[in-house]
């Protein structure tokens, strides 16, 4: 209950968005393989950020 107005921090927004991303590639995947491996791509670097992130830490 007292969490509800607790602020994200940056590594969760980017789980968030990486979680977001895996599932629009996944979805992809069997229609579009080119569009799915961008959106992987694009899910890698945010999952490097993250790491980064964590090890600043």
């Amino acid at each position: 209950m007292f969490g509800l107005f607790k602020k994200k921090s940056e590594v969760d927004k980017l789980q968030d968005k990486y979680k977001k991303l895996m599932e629009e590639a996944y979805k992809l995947q069997s229609i579009n393989r080119t569009d799915s491996d961008a959106k992987y791509k694009e899910a890698d670097d945010i999952l490097k950020q993250i790491e980064s992130l964590q090890s600043k830490s």
